[in-house]
């Protein structure tokens, strides 16, 4: 059985930094695309960013780019989302997931093409 822990959200002021981490297990974590997405309340689940099995290939919601940086650890298991210069708007609970297509790249980007998921971890951005 696959399992998604996520960690490392918490309250931080506009402009700050975060480091989000997901700790997977139950199969090879390396043959998997992995990913990230929010929901804010009220809103759907979005898209944030994703990486393929070797971390070779990423992808960013445009809302995101150049701010957040996705990346993974196939030794440990483990995936990362470090996300910078955050804005208020980007206050949501956010959920680490995982493909379950093997070695599929470019990574996908919609919430379709995961079919595990974290339990989520709330991320609040003050102004």
């Amino acid at each position: 059985q696959v399992q998604l822990v996520e960690s490392g959200g918490g309250l931080v002021q506009a402009g700050g930094s975060l480091r989000l981490s997901c700790a997977a297990s139950g199969r090879t974590f390396s043959r998997y695309a992995m990913g990230w997405f929010r929901q804010a309340p009220g809103k759907e689940r979005e898209f944030v960013a994703s990486i393929s099995w070797s971390g070779s290939s990423t992808r960013y919601a445009d809302s995101v780019k150049g701010r957040f940086t996705i990346s993974r650890d196939n030794a440990k298991n483990t995936m990362s989302l470090q996300m910078n210069s955050l804005k208020p708007e980007d206050t949501a609970v956010y959920y680490c997931a995982a493909d379950n297509d093997p070695f599929r790249s470019p990574p996908p980007t919609s919430f379709v093409g995961y079919e595990y998921w974290g339990q989520g971890t709330q991320v609040t951005v003050s102004s």
